[in-house]
């Protein structure tokens, strides 16, 4: 087994055995919403391997950590 080597998972083919844990990384608005600066930073580790992204928001008032992006909007 190499690392750098395709493997699926499932029905899912991986480009590698690379996994980027999940991190809150605060870089989303206050109001939940993300920004450029969020899309930038998940852009840029996508093509690296499978990626398991922050906290996310289910409504406006569940703010376990702050800055953390939502989906309870459609913005």
């Amino acid at each position: 087994m190499k690392l750098l080597e395709k493997v699926l998972l499932g029905n899912v083919s991986l480009k590698n055995r690379m996994a980027m844990a999940a991190m809150t990384r605060g870089r989303a608005g206050a109001n939940g919403l993300v920004g450029d600066m969020t899309v930038e930073y998940y852009t840029q580790r996508a093509s690296a391997g499978l990626l398991f992204t922050e906290a996310i928001r289910i409504s406006e008032e569940a703010i376990g950590s702050p800055l953390t992006p939502g989906i309870f909007t459609t913005e």
